[in-house]
């Protein structure tokens, strides 16, 4: 009998063994969880896996940063008197982005750079540790790594707004050295050592660094980069990188090869390279080789036209053209004239010097030119142009008219053919090829297609403003300057507009009112390749008007190449997008003209000391390799 019930309580029973409702053994429960589980819809269980398993996956993602995050935690209070309670003796200016973990790199040359332990999108697995360190007086900065590319977080990355003020996209490193021309010439330097790293650890003795995979590339396997940056080592003053790179031409530079190699090239970055050398240290070792080189290019010129092929088997002694045709462009026959003219004066032989005139005679007389433009393309049988009515001073045509120039200035402004094709020319281009872009009215220079403007306009074409600059220095119409500063500010935007600071290979420029930015880029031309014509031609403004602006542009350029296409185990790589800042997509090359040509041309930038390379004493070729101007006796 139940014992009787109070008011205002709940009984309850708690039965015996085996007689129960309560159960709360494992089993039980198990069976109760189970039967709730099977009570649940397909979808809501579907659900609730696919949550678990995002936990799950996340979960492991995340456990390598977070045992990452706490080492380092645990290297730091060893190491940082500030992680470990102590005062640092000043307050930071700046504090690094919370997402980089920084550690200290062994000592080497190059540029101080930080690591970052976070990697973008689609790298997670492939971080690059900076190897280098820099001068104790340089600021270091941030920096972080993508596909091996080094970007320096320091800079100004959020002021990224189309031509704004040149004080304005200056980062708070720019600015401490926006006036230190020393500090300014430093910094291409270490920007020269830490190309030279990569190329001497990867790609010694090879034409071409590929600083990504760390290897390189073959074109005619002489040592390209290296003979193309002698004279620029040895112009920044960088002795020891010079000597280790003047014994290998020493003892394992040979030109005894069974390899062709293209005629054009060949001079401007081989022949060229030796003889500024040359000219520079006083070695016969480079005169040698110049010589050496130089006549086994001479068989390009036996042609029944005697405008020479493009290509030359300089262990055969063999010439032909291109597979595909029997042209050779304009640019490539018209733009070795002053290498072959200088040997020909050291060497006491005419035989070179005669076989370039000879081109340049018959280039002068040919029909098809339009006010003094020629076309791209001249056939080595019959010498006549052909695929004639395109003009262009891009590429295939771009540095006929520099050696124009170049060439009346080299022989002591005596050969006045020369002077008077330049000159018709450049007017040719005010009349055929200038215009005006929309809406901020830049000066470019178009195309010509069988009467049809086009308003696109290569990288290349940047090699204008310092010609004309030159031009105007050595006595022709002031007007010349006036335009080389148009087309000056043209180049520079060209760099601006972009969100990298970096100018694409090819722009089109817009012309219709209403347009709402002056520069378009197509998908395809939206790379950059390490090219100087820009930073050449500022050389020039500067040097020639010392207007400040010029070498401020310049150091911007400088820092775009660093921030966008540094690599941090050595060596800067051409990117393929100029308009991704997250993501430029770099290219895995090094081009021999960056050391050859870029990085000489911004250190002559950077220097105030208009002796250096006098423009009164030398006259540069296509691939900025000085060459003396004749005295005036010769």
């Amino acid at each position: 009998m139940e014992p009787p019930s109070h008011p205002g309580y709940v009984s309850v029973n708690f039965p015996g063994p085996g007689g129960g409702s309560y159960n709360n053994n494992k089993h039980w429960r198990r069976q109760s969880c189970w039967r709730k589980w099977k009570q649940l819809s397909r979808l809501q269980r579907s659900l609730i896996l696919f949550i678990l398993a995002l936990l799950f996956i996340c979960g492991i993602a995340s456990f390598p940063t977070f045992t990452e995050h706490l080492r380092g935690l645990t290297e730091d209070r060893a190491t940082n008197p500030r992680a470990a309670g102590a005062e640092l003796p000043f307050k930071p200016a700046h504090h690094p982005p919370p997402v980089l973990q920084l550690r200290k790199i062994p000592n080497k040359r190059g540029p101080p750079v930080l690591q970052n332990r976070s990697q973008r999108k689609g790298n997670a697995s492939e971080t690059v540790s900076e190897d280098t360190a820099a001068d104790k007086d340089r600021p270091e900065g941030g920096v972080i790594s993508w596909h091996g590319a080094v970007i320096d977080t320091e800079l100004d990355t959020d002021n990224t707004k189309v031509g704004q003020n040149k004080e304005d996209s200056l980062s708070n490193q720019e600015a401490k050295l926006s006036r230190g021309s020393g500090a300014r010439l430093e910094a291409v330097r270490e920007a020269f050592r830490h190309a030279w790293k990569g190329y001497k650890d990867y790609a010694w003795g090879h034409d071409e660094l590929r600083p990504l995979a760390k290897s390189y590339s073959e074109w005619f396997g002489l040592g390209l980069t290296l003979i193309d940056a002698l004279d620029t080592m040895w112009i920044l003053g960088l002795k020891d990188e010079f000597e280790e790179a003047k014994a290998w031409v020493a003892t394992e530079l040979t030109f005894n090869k069974n390899v062709d190699v293209n005629l054009f090239e060949s001079t401007i970055r081989i022949l060229g390279g030796l003889l500024s050398t040359y000219h520079l240290t006083g070695d016969a070792l480079f005169l040698d080789k110049a010589k050496d080189i130089g006549s086994r290019l001479m068989p390009a010129f036996n042609t029944p036209s005697k405008i020479p092929y493009s290509d030359v088997n300089i262990g055969k002694g063999t010439a032909h053209p291109p597979r595909w045709t029997s042209d050779s462009t304009v640019a490539e026959v018209t733009s070795i004239q002053l290498e072959f003219r200088e040997l020909s004066r050291l060497t006491q032989d005419p035989q070179y010097q005669n076989a370039v005139d000879e081109v340049m005679k018959q280039v002068n007389k040919l029909n098809g030119k339009l006010d003094g433009l020629v076309p791209m393309f001249i056939n080595t049988n019959t010498g006549q142009f052909t695929h004639q009515g395109i003009y262009t001073l891009g590429a295939r045509a771009d540095s006929y008219y520099e050696y124009l120039l170049k060439q009346w200035i080299q022989g002591g402004k005596k050969e006045h053919q020369f002077l008077e094709d330049y000159l018709q020319a450049i007017e040719g281009v005010k009349k055929n090829l200038l215009q005006k872009s929309s809406p901020k009215g830049l000066t470019f220079v178009g195309e010509l297609s069988h009467g049809q403007f086009s308003p696109k306009m290569d990288h290349l074409v940047c090699f204008l403003p310092g010609t004309l600059a030159l031009g105007a220095h050595n006595g022709l119409p002031p007007e010349h300057m006036d335009l080389a500063k148009q087309l000056m500010e043209t180049c520079y935007q060209m760099y601006a507009q972009m969100e990298t600071g970096l100018s694409p290979e090819i722009v089109y420029f817009n012309m219709h009112q209403g347009s709402t930015r002056d520069i378009d880029v197509k998908l395809a031309d939206r790379h950059n390749l390490l090219r100087p014509e820009t930073v050449e031609s500022l050389f020039y403004l500067y040097r020639l008007t010392k207007e400040q602006k010029y070498q401020d542009w310049g150091w911007e350029i400088l820092q775009s190449f660093n921030k966008y296409t540094k690599v941090s185990s050595g060596g800067y790589t051409s990117i393929n997008n100029v308009r991704d800042p997250e993501y430029p997509s770099p290219r895995d090359k090094m081009e021999s003209f960056f050391l050859g040509e870029t990085l000489k041309y911004l250190y002559l930038l950077f220097s105030d000391n208009s002796s250096l390379i006098s423009l009164d004493q030398y006259v540069f070729n296509t691939e900025a390799h000085p060459l003396p101007v004749w005295p005036s006796s010769e």
